[in-house]
């Protein structure tokens, strides 16, 4: 029942992003050119098809590991090329610092998860 519980919450957090990304498709691409990724749009539609897709594959149990270590990937790559709090103005740092710290804290999370499931 804890795996379950754990693995719905983990989902929601993505299903959630992936919805708020479309439903703010334009702050987002822009938000990610400013940040240095190419191309923001294609970045946009990417972060959506992972965040959302891989949050309802792991609700579901779809492969439940394989989702787990794949988002695992995706929040490590997020996390190094959108939470840089180490480059942050003062008034940004807490805030990004606290944004990674949290991601690490996600990865934990689906690392567990994809190590302790047994499907």
């Amino acid at each position: 029942m804890n795996m379950l519980v754990g693995r719905l919450l983990l989902s929601a957090l993505f299903i959630v992003s992936g919805i708020w990304k479309i439903t703010h498709f334009t702050t987002t691409s822009a938000y990610f050119n400013r940040i240095g990724m190419p191309i923001g749009e294609a970045a946009t539609v990417l972060a959506i098809l992972i965040e959302l897709g891989g949050g309802v594959l792991l609700a579901i149990g779809w492969r439940r590991r394989w989702v787990a270590w794949f988002l695992a990937g995706f929040v490590v790559i997020a996390t190094a090329m959108g939470h840089r709090f180490w480059e942050a103005d003062p008034a940004r740092f807490f805030g990004e610092m606290n944004n990674f710290l949290k991601n690490l804290a996600i990865i934990g999370g689906l690392l567990i998860y994809a190590a302790r499931d047994k499907a």
